[in-house]
């Protein structure tokens, strides 16, 4: 396994290139403004581009007016010297939404009712399910 991290193996090129990514990743942070840092990622990098991806089009119209400074930043850094330009993107990227949880609520009348069909029921399965139905009654005041 560390063969193939080392430099020699077979996933060498793509460890380093993760890595040139990550530092590009931290510069750019580094000298971002900080309404703006959150919102733009280095994405890959290809054929002398940086791939840069924001979640929202206001960045990347921000970006492009940007991008010879955001070069010029890049080029402070020996490794980043081949960088001749930028592809930009945008991504929007949506939270997970988690779904309203509904409780359950019955009369107390209707559970009895249910709790009835369940005791008079011979079917394992069905009691079970018209039990676990009952127990969704509204407590008693």
């Amino acid at each position: 396994m560390s063969r193939l991290l080392s430099g020699g193996g077979e996933l060498a090129p793509l460890m380093r290139t993760a890595k040139l990514i990550a530092r590009a990743q931290q510069h750019l942070r580094d000298h971002l403004p900080e309404e703006v840092r959150e919102h733009v990622h280095v994405g890959g990098f290809r054929e002398g581009k940086l791939t840069i991806i924001t979640d929202r089009a206001v960045w990347l119209t921000w970006l492009r007016y940007e991008r010879a400074r955001l070069l010029e930043l890049l080029h402070q850094m020996p490794e980043f010297a081949a960088v001749t330009g930028f592809n930009l993107k945008v991504r929007p990227v949506r939270p997970l939404k988690v779904p309203d949880r509904h409780v359950r609520n019955l009369p107390a009348p209707a559970a009895d009712e249910i709790a009835a069909c369940a005791a008079g029921t011979e079917d394992p399965r069905l009691k079970r399910a018209l039990e676990r139905l009952a127990s969704h009654a509204q407590p008693r005041e």
